[in-house]
């Protein structure tokens, strides 16, 4: 995880870790970076009108067409970079908070050269360090061990519970629904 002291000094980002159960599986919702060659969880920058959460969850509705339920609290920060070392500005580290969401419903995202793809927790690995440095991919592994953690304390103190009342017959996530 960060050190405190990196993330007073560096930019803070807001991440949505999206995730969806398959029976006994979690799945994690990855989308194109913006120049298409990595995947990442969808992110962006905080807003002072919203709260870290707000923001998080509004990045996975504009990159990944994700509608779902946030947790109102971070569980864990990492590091990432933009950018690459023989280009203009170089790169930029920031710190990222990072949001548990799990998601009920997929619509189009507002940002179409994302491809949002759900993968296993393996694969989510796999990707997310197709690309990057070992010292960033290690921080995204870390998201997804700890994701996973979370997912499975919350599963074992409340059991596999819906969110938001009974889940319809037909799981909404089953299909992605375009409007």
């Amino acid at each position: 995880m960060a050190s405190s002291r990196a993330a007073k000094s560096l930019p803070l980002q807001v991440a949505a870790i999206c995730y969806r159960r398959r029976g006994s599986v979690i799945e994690f919702l990855l989308v194109n970076t913006n120049g298409g060659n990595k995947w990442t969880f969808p992110k962006g920058s905080t807003d002072p009108r919203l709260s870290h959460s707000q923001a998080a969850e509004r990045e996975a509705a504009e990159e990944a067409g994700a509608i779902g339920t946030i947790e109102p609290r971070h569980f864990h920060l990492y590091l990432h970079s933009k950018g690459v070392f023989w280009q203009t500005g170089g790169v930029q580290e920031f710190v990222v908070k990072a949001f548990l969401m799990e998601i009920h419903q997929m619509r189009r995202p507002d940002e179409s050269n994302r491809k949002p793809t759900w993968v296993s927790a393996v694969e989510a690995k796999r990707r997310l360090a197709k690309g990057r440095e070992v010292k960033y991919y290690r921080e995204l592994e870390a998201v997804i061990d700890r994701a996973l953690e979370r997912i499975q304390y919350h599963t074992e103190l409340w059991g596999s519970y819906p969110a938001r009342g009974p889940r319809p017959a037909k799981d909404p996530i089953t299909a992605t629904f375009w409007p």
